[in-house]
């Protein structure tokens, strides 16, 4: 007689047995980074390690480039040091344990560690009309870049990402890339031929204080008890909850969406609209602190051949949103002011004659509209229409003032640690062959703070990576904001003065930007320049290149000599000029009284001399010292822009 209650027990633990078994196997099998992946890039002539997890006891065997590498899991961790390799590849890596994984496509070459704000993250998409050919024609599959998601943690460091792929430049994905390192990394490439390595961990709006480590504030006290505060999961809860508590007033609704017929379908007929001009903000003609949005109209004629074809639509950039609609459809729009509006129109979407272009502009603080000294046309294939000039507008919306917002939660991406703990801690095992940073916007405010957080930046990341001589490059902020025809003191250009003071970390060097600025912008277009001259620096510094000026000049020294005052630089190059045939422009002259005037100024050899007639006795001098310099145009011969200066700033010589 079968006994059946006793083989469903025999079967149910040999279940239990098997899935015992395959959950500890499972447990015991080698797992990977995100980082260490198909395609990745290994930095060149270093020691570089591969690493992961496993059961504690696992016995894993990795195979690279002819040779093998044993080590035990201990700790459910394990990390092997591969042997240094020249550049070359592609390489494919085998790694075997109770499981067994196989890597391709790797390639040996220089990673760079990419990191900063929004002009380190904008991607080539963004400038994609500028640098069209450059998309269209990038076939670097040698040239691969890692992008990092933004994430964060105050709770401490992290040890791998959610996900992560490396990419190569070609006409696809290259649109992801960041700009400024991908314009970096294609120089390098074309001069040595050696792959690169991009490893983009950036994120936009953010200070530098939430790139450094807790060990990197150990001279910041204030900082790091902020750091303990943030690591009760309790508090940083609670001051959600508030946030979420807070109820905002409620909208009104759109008169232009709630009406029988919208404001934006051809069929409407406007009523009360008035006359306002393209581009400009709607606080400057005569409509006074509006928060809420405003409906712009305008018909367009359009010829028969402009019709058939495809079009794009360029909105420069508006404050805030914005959403476009032709002839009564959506055919795009923004949800924030950064980005400039471009805007595809498929054929069919314009037709012979008048056309109905409705913009819906949405505005929550500030001056809202559209940005003067942008682009504003109709393009379609060799034909463009100019869409700047007089529309028609209508509020339809308006926002009550909020004041206050309930004691509000925290932006965790600004907190000091949140972007090292989840963005950079999980790389600090990967060897690489050095920084590149672009970021201050957000700290231009704090100039003397960042005179110190940038050096410990730098030596923060060194320590971490185990890497105390890996080179730091970074971009100082180009010019913007209103443009001043009187010497002014300026906050931005004390601002660059504190990112230069970082020149006396060993090892570093700075791109000067002063000229690729737009004063309406604070992401300019022009990031082939930023990036090419960080290249330059990293030829310099990194691969020590001797035969021309790499660096943009500095200020070294000045001395008075009766009414004028003679100014020496260093990486004077072939010798200094001017890019557009005039005199030197943006100096500043003042006596004891500090008070500046415009000085007359000409290059003597390597120097610069530079007097007024209003200033007998002079003791001070200044270069490109505001936020945003009218013409800053003395260069050394290389084509590198002298970078703005002051001796009288605490520390000159």
């Amino acid at each position: 007689m079968i006994n059946t209650p006793n083989l469903i027990m025999k079967a149910f633990l040999f279940i239990i047995s098997m899935l015992l078994l395959f959950t500890s196997r499972i447990s015991a099998q080698v797992r990977l980074p995100q980082l260490v992946r198909d395609s990745m890039i290994l930095q060149r002539d270093q020691k570089v390690n591969v690493w992961g997890w496993a059961k504690s006891g696992e016995k894993i065997t990795v195979s690279f480039a002819g040779k093998k590498y044993r080590t035990t899991a201990r700790d459910g961790q394990w990390r092997i040091a591969l042997a240094p390799l020249k550049a070359g590849g592609p390489y494919t890596m085998n790694i075997d344990a109770s499981n067994h994984i196989t890597l391709k496509e790797i390639l040996i070459g220089d990673v760079w560690f990419c990191s900063g704000q929004s002009n380190m993250v904008h991607q080539m998409e963004l400038h994609s009309v500028l640098y069209a050919t450059d998309v269209a024609s990038a076939n670097y599959p040698q040239i691969r870049q890692f992008w990092v998601p933004n994430i964060t943690s105050l709770q401490g460091p992290e040890d791998d990402l959610p996900f992560g792929f490396w990419k190569s430049a070609n006409p696809n994905d290259v649109r992801q890339f960041s700009a400024v390192a991908y314009f970096f990394a294609r120089k390098l490439y074309d001069t040595y031929k050696v792959p690169i390595g991009l490893i983009n961990a950036s994120w936009g709006g953010t200070p530098i204080e939430s790139w450094l480590s807790e060990d990197g504030f150990k001279t910041f006290p204030a900082n790091l008890t902020t750091i303990q505060k943030n690591k009760d999961t309790a508090y940083i809860n609670g001051l959600s909850r508030r946030a979420s508590a807070f109820v905002s007033p409620p909208r009104p609704d759109d008169k232009g969406l709630t009406g029988s017929t919208k404001w934006f379908d051809p069929t409407y007929v406007p009523k009360g609209w008035r006359t306002i001009s393209v581009p400009g903000y709607w606080e400057d003609q005569g409509v006074k602190d509006l928060d809420g949005t405003v409906w712009y109209r305008k018909e367009v004629d359009v010829s028969g051949s402009m019709a058939a074809a495809a079009a794009k639509v360029f909105l420069g950039r508006i404050v805030d949103a914005d959403a476009l609609y032709v002839n009564g459809k959506q055919v795009g729009n923004t949800t924030y002011m950064y980005p400039q509006r471009r805007y595809a129109l498929p054929a069919g979407t314009l037709k012979a004659g008048k056309n109905l272009f409705v913009v819906r502009v949405t505005n929550n603080g500030g001056k809202g509209g559209f940005v003067p000294d942008k682009p504003y046309q109709l393009i379609a294939g060799n034909d463009t229409i100019e869409l700047t000039g007089y529309w028609q507008y209508k509020v339809g919306q308006v926002f009550t003032p909020q004041r206050g917002f309930g004691g509000g939660g925290i932006a965790l991406h600004n907190q000091p640690t949140a972007l090292f703990n989840a963005m950079v801690a999980p790389f600090v095992n990967y060897s690489v062959k050095g920084f590149l940073w672009y970021q201050g916007e957000t700290n231009a405010g704090r100039p003397d703070e960042y005179a110190k957080l940038q050096p410990a930046l730098i030596d923060d990341w060194r320590s971490k990576w185990n890497q105390p001589n890996a080179p730091f490059l970074y971009v100082q902020l180009p010019g913007y904001m209103d443009m001043s025809y009187q010497p002014v003191e300026s906050q931005w250009a004390a601002f660059r003065e504190a990112q230069a003071k970082s020149l006396s970390v060993p090892n570093t060097a700075m791109a000067v930007a002063i000229d690729l600025g737009e004063w309406n912008d604070i992401h300019p277009d022009r990031k082939k320049e930023a990036g090419e001259r960080l290249a330059l620096a990293a030829q310099k510094t990194v691969y020590l290149e001797k035969d021309q000026a790499y660096l943009s000049p500095m200020y070294k020294s000045a001395r008075v000599e009766g009414n004028h005052i003679v100014v020496a630089f260093d990486n004077v190059g072939a010798g200094l000029t001017t890019n557009d045939s005039e005199e030197p422009g943006e100096f500043a002259i003042a006596g004891a009284d500090k008070k500046f005037v415009w000085a007359n100024a000409k290059i003597e050899g390597d120097q610069v001399v530079v007097s007024s007639e209003k200033v007998t006795a002079p003791m001070y001098v200044r270069y490109g010292w505001a936020d945003n310099p009218v013409n800053p145009n003395v260069y050394n011969k290389e084509g590198l822009p002298l970078a703005p200066f002051r001796t009288d700033s605490p520390n000159a010589k």
